[in-house]
């Protein structure tokens, strides 16, 4: 057993391995799907989605389109500066977007079943979206996600991504931008130069290496980091994207195995700061207790250096 600290983070994980399974041992059943309703993002059904706001391909064959969220958590009305009242109070209007990313017209695909070359698509999708809602004002992040599977919080099963770009920098993404600043230089181009060598190692190509973090929060927690120091996806040279293609297929194929729900999450600088872009790939296979609520220190029963060598294949 061992208490480690995030690289450069106050947070901290229990590492309790001897409380821990093989890591096929974590393979979660198949999830049932609902079969005889309509699916409202698949070809045909556009009628059922609020209006398009682009696409990839054409309007009667597309492979990818975006659409404004049916069921928003924030929308562009009210006032978006936050204020504090009685000291206590602070607060503003959600204000902002939420859209839904279709990944693929096809209903049977997962992110982790298409191609390097689809999902390349998927994140020039993220990238147009990331540089048109980064322009308007009031909108100080574009935060880009997926949940995939019922415990990662979603409820439809045809590959999607969702972002919300609203009036507020993620408290986490702050707390990332400040911490680096500490350091002489960026701590995470160390951290990857040091990783890359680790037993914690997962993949590596010419452009990017993928890792499960010293302190992982999650079982086979794994992150995507550019070489290069890169602060944004939308800097990224078509051959970096497509070799962030290939590492994040890689990534998913092996969660696929487990049958794992999982959320990914993309970390990028907003203009005017400086963070090492990187995706952050967070199984939930593992349930969150009363410990990790009343602490807010994650017990991980699986450490990193076994995730690594299942995604490694050595295991």
């Amino acid at each position: 057993m061992e208490l480690r600290k995030d690289y450069i983070l106050d947070r901290y994980v229990i590492v309790s391995s001897s409380r821990g399974k093989r890591p096929f041992e974590f393979k979660r059943e198949k999830e049932h799907k609902e079969e005889g309703k309509t699916c409202f993002f698949c070809p045909g059904n556009e009628n059922l989605t609020p209006p398009e706001i682009g696409r990839i391909g054409t309007k009667k064959k597309w492979k990818i389109r975006w659409f404004p969220n049916k069921f928003p958590a924030v929308d562009k009305k009210g006032n978006p500066n936050i204020k504090t009242r009685k000291e206590f109070f602070t607060s503003a209007s959600a204000y902002g977007h939420h859209e839904v990313i279709v990944e693929t017209n096809n209903h049977k695909k997962q992110l982790a079943d298409l191609t390097e070359k689809s999902i390349k698509e998927v994140l020039t999708a993220y990238i147009d979206r990331i540089k048109k809602l980064s322009s308007e004002k009031n909108i100080k992040y574009v935060c880009i996600f997926k949940n995939h599977g019922r415990n990662a919080g979603t409820s439809l099963v045809h590959s999607h991504s969702q972002l919300i770009a609203y009036n507020k920098l993620p408290e986490l993404v702050k707390e990332k931008i400040k911490t680096s600043k500490k350091y002489k230089k960026c701590p995470y181009c160390r951290i990857i130069k040091l990783e890359k060598k680790s037993e914690r190692r997962c993949f590596e190509n010419p452009s990017f290496v993928s890792f499960a973090p010293y302190a992982s929060r999650f079982h086979f927690e794994n992150w995507i980091f550019p070489k290069k120091h890169i602060t944004n996806l939308t800097q990224m040279s078509d051959k970096q994207l497509g070799d962030l293609a290939k590492i994040l297929k890689k990534v998913l194929a092996k969660l696929k195995k487990l049958n794992a729900s999982y959320n990914m999450e993309l970390f990028y600088a907003p203009k005017g700061k400086d963070l090492h872009f990187h995706i952050e790939i967070s199984p939930r296979i593992s349930i969150i207790g009363g410990f990790e609520i009343l602490s807010d220190d994650v017990i991980n029963s699986l450490a990193p250096e076994e995730a690594a060598k299942f995604y490694r294949g050595e295991k």
